[in-house]
This record gives C-alpha cells, structure tokens and sequence, in this order.
C-alpha cells in the first residue's frame, strides 16, 4: 500500500510539471496543480466537468478509460480542438499538455461549450460513456457468464447464460487496474492477455484486496462464482507462490459451497455430511453419480432413456464382462432404470473407503482420501485459531503460504510461519468447500481444496439464455430457461414479463428525459 500510495504521490507531480502554467492561465495558482486529490478538483472546473467525475476516476479500470478523457479535455480547453489534437493528446499518453504547457502560447476558453460540435463528435462521446456506464455495471453490480461444464447439470445446463450478481456478497474492488474493460483475461480474436501485471509494471497494478459491503453471506449450498483458486498456469497439483496471475483475471468457475466457513464437512459414499449430519441440498438439485450397468445381453436391445437423453450404449463396454459404465444419472433415474428388462444388476460406480487417489486433495501420503469418501476437514473461518503441527500443515499450507501471504517452513516435525516456529495459527479470511452436483465427474474442492473468500465473484441470480449445441434448428434453444431464476421455492421463477416490464419503463423514463432536456435546452436560448 506504502509503495502504492508512493507511485501515485509521482504520477499527480508528473501531472503538476506538465501543467502548472496552464493551471495558471486558466485563473489559478500554479502550486494547485501539485496538491494530491486538490488539483484533479481544480482540473475538472478548468475543463467545466462536474465534480462527480472524481469518483469515476477513482474506480479501478474505469479511470483507465476516464485518464486519456482528461488529456483531451484539457487541450480542448485551451483551443486545440481538432482531430490532430486529439489523436496527439492520447497517442502521447498525455504529454501533448507538456507541449502546450511549455512551448505553446495557448489562451484559456472560459465557459467552454462542452456538447459536441458535429455527428462524429456526439458520436464519440456517446460511445465512451456507453463503455464507461458498461464497465461499471460489468465491474460492480452484475456480469454475464456462461456454463461450460456439466458438474452442476440439472440445475445448470451446458449453454445455459447467467447473470452473476456482484453485490449480493460484495464487489470486488478490481486488483488489475490497468485492464481491457468488460474482458477476462484474455482479449476476443487476437488472444493476448487483456491486462498488465506486476511482471511487467511492478506493484502498479496490483491494489489490495477491498471489497464492498454485500448484504447477504454466503449460506450452504448456494450456488457461487469464483475465481479458480490454483489457476497459476503451472499445474493444478503444484503452484508457485511467486508465479503471478491476478486473482479476478483466475479463471471463472460455478460450484455449490456445500461447506462455509466453520463447517466439519466429511463425504461418505458421494454424500456430503456437515457437521456430522447428511447435507439436505435445495429441492430443484438433482444429485448426480456414475453406474455400472450389467446388462442381461452383449447390447442393450433397444433404446434407452434416462432424463430425456439416450445413454443406448452412450459410453460403451468398459470391461471383459460387457459392463456400461453411465455417468451423471441421478438416483430417482437410476432407480427406473434398474427395472429395465434387459438389466442384469446395477452399482455404483465408487471407489472404497481408505483407498487412496492421489488426485485429491490435499495430495498427500498422509490422507487416504478419494473423491467418494474424503474427510473429516475443517473449513476455516476468520478469526478462527487452529492448531498446526506436521499431521494437518498439509490441509493449510496453501492458505497460509499463498492465500494469507505468509512464509511457511516445514522442518521436520516443525513448522515455521514467517521465520517463527508456530504452533498454532488464527486465519484472515472465511473460507467455502464448492463442489458440482455430477459428484463423479466434477472438478472442485476435493482436487484443488479450499476456495478464499476473495476468490468468490458472485451469485448468479437468473438465466437469460440456454443454448444446446446437440439440438437442431429452433430446438437448439431451450425455450423453458430462458428469463428463469436459478433457484426459487418449488423450483425456477420465470422472469421473462419481470425483465419486459422494466425494458418498458426504462424506455418510458428516456422519452421523459429526452424531452425534459430539449425543453430546458430551449428555455436557455
């Protein structure tokens, strides 16, 4: 933060150098142009901008789009009005003002018009705001997202498209402050990373974690976003602490957080146990596992159904004895499809308790854990002190090394947490255990263990869209799910009249506002 605030005290002098005399020929004092926060005040009366600019130049990436607004707005102000000057004020990074403030006699246009003087100037300014007013609301109120995975099929489809509301667990203060606006991490077409990181412009662009108050906490079983905590391009079994890659450009991820922050979560044969007790899932969840399908002949003999889709021969003969393996059947379906005529037997597909899968967290010697029985782990809260020693510091150590930033050695039978052997260890942040509904063919915590609280992204709160590539013509959308809710009471709310009716009144209030503004436009003349 010392380092932060020490780069910023830099830039507002290279500000100050590069404007004082036209600080002064627009009627203030020249020191005014070196004071930090005072002289962007000063700058936005000079340039006949509202004072509430400041806030949109406080917000990380959006005042990467409102900075080169200034520098033009600043030569504007002082007569330099052409495309040439415009072009000179962004290409320069700013510097064109050091030109004009140094080695151009320019005079001051008080009381400049600042509405657009021709179609391509309105046109201009329309577009930037638009970005602007996107970027915000794509920033810290609600995002787009799409389903790429299956592990919450049921409840999300493959295609479904959300809307992931930000501020119902609080908005993330963006930590890449220099970023393409309403991109992740990678920019459409050409392929290149859409930020800059602290590789290549050191500590700038990396802000500490803040985050916005939320009004509701992660409960259990909430359906969550999150950043992919061991997204670090390394692998997901070995990460490097000093390997960086920004938290909100880690690669996006939609689980349920069966487990929160404080929780005992054991899973027993595919099942979640929380705190002891068999975790109850939302009515609309349908759980899914893998079986093993003995049929009574090599094939089955004609087609079979299972939730609307084919799984005839779906995977194939798996084993010299012409078993099928199905995968993501839930057990309502499997228990139909058990009756099935030409079915000899059906198991679960699971692998035994005490058999270890070296796959799953925390990948160690120590734990013979396996996706179907795994546990007993404790999920940390804030402010929860724990015992470490040599038996658990595999659960923790990535929390406490790469999470909290801290240095952790292991010698021995010791652990060591910034140069100091410690015994014990009190955590700075909540966090969640996230895991798909398909228990069997899902990537989540119990690979790549806890996800930190600022990690979460958001909740998604509606479906806008759902796309299935495997249909043809108009069947390719899902009709049903459009404009639906994720969860509700007796299973997804339609919103599709909701959304209609706040298009209407939007519409509505522009035509008021339209019309407002060319009446009061007139009254002036």
């Amino acid at each position: 933060m010392k380092t932060l605030l020490i780069i910023l005290f830099i830039i507002n002098l290279i500000h100050g150098l590069g404007t004082w005399k036209l600080y002064s020929k627009a009627g203030y004092k020249l020191w005014e142009a070196f004071i930090p926060v005072y002289s962007i005040i000063i700058l936005l009366k000079i340039i006949n901008r509202s004072r509430w600019w400041i806030i949109l130049l406080t917000l990380p990436v959006i005042n990467a789009i409102m900075i080169p607004v200034l520098w033009v707005e600043l030569s504007r102000s002082f007569g330099k009005n052409t495309y040439l000057d415009t072009f000179l004020s962004i290409v320069s990074l700013g510097f064109y003002n050091y030109y004009l403030n140094y080695f151009s006699e320019v005079e001051y246009v008080a009381n400049r018009d600042i509405n657009p003087k021709s179609s391509n100037g309105e046109w201009t300014s329309s577009l930037i705001f638009a970005i602007v007013a996107a970027t915000i609301i794509h920033t810290y109120f609600i995002q787009p997202y799409t389903i790429p995975t299956s592990s919450l099929e049921k409840t999300l489809l493959v295609g479904d498209f959300l809307f992931v509301s930000k501020v119902n667990y609080g908005a993330r203060i963006p930590m890449t402050t220099i970023a393409a606006p309403m991109v992740h991490d990678t920019l459409p077409f050409i392929k290149k990373k859409s930020y800059l990181n602290k590789n290549q412009i050191p500590y700038i662009t990396e802000l500490p974690y803040l985050r916005f108050p939320g009004f509701e906490k992660i409960k259990n079983n909430d359906i969550v976003v999150f950043n992919w905590p061991v997204d670090t391009m390394v692998n997901m079994y070995y990460t490097d602490k000093n390997y960086y890659k920004p938290i909100d450009k880690k690669t996006n991820y939609v689980k349920r957080a069966v487990g929160i922050a404080g929780d005992t979560l054991e899973v027993i044969n595919g099942y979640v146990y929380i705190n002891g007790e068999k975790n109850i899932l939302p009515d609309e969840t349908k759980l899914q596992f893998s079986y093993l399908v003995q049929p009574k002949k090599n094939r089955f003999s004609k087609r079979v159904m299972i939730n609307n889709y084919d799984i005839t021969d779906a995977f194939g003969i798996i084993n010299k004895n012409n078993t099928y393996k199905f995968m993501g059947i839930s057990d309502n379906s499997m228990n139909k499809f058990k009756f099935h005529p030409n079915v000899e037997w059906i198991a679960k597909d699971t692998l035994p308790k005490g058999y270890r899968d070296s796959t799953v967290f925390p990948q160690s010697e120590n734990y013979e854990w396996n996706n179907d029985f795994f546990g007993p782990i404790y999920i940390p809260k804030k402010g929860e002190t724990i015992e470490i020693n040599n038996n658990n510091i595999h659960l923790y150590k990535r929390l406490i090394d790469v999470y909290e930033n801290n240095d952790l050695l292991i010698k021995g039978d010791k652990v060591f947490v910034n140069n100091k052997e410690a015994s014990k260890y009190t955590f700075k942040q909540n966090y969640y255990w996230l895991m798909g509904d398909n228990r069997s063919n899902s990537q989540d915590s119990r690979s790549w263990g806890f996800v930190p609280f600022d990690h979460v992204v958001g909740k998604p709160v509606f479906k806008w869209f759902s796309w299935d590539s495997n249909a043809k013509g108009l069947s390719k959308i899902r009709w049903n799910r459009l404009f639906t809710s994720i969860s509700g009471t007796g299973g997804p709310i339609n919103l599709f009249f909701g959304f209609i009716t706040i298009l209407i009144i939007f519409w509505l209030l522009s035509i008021d506002y339209s019309n407002f503004k060319k009446g009061w436009n007139k009254s002036k003349n």
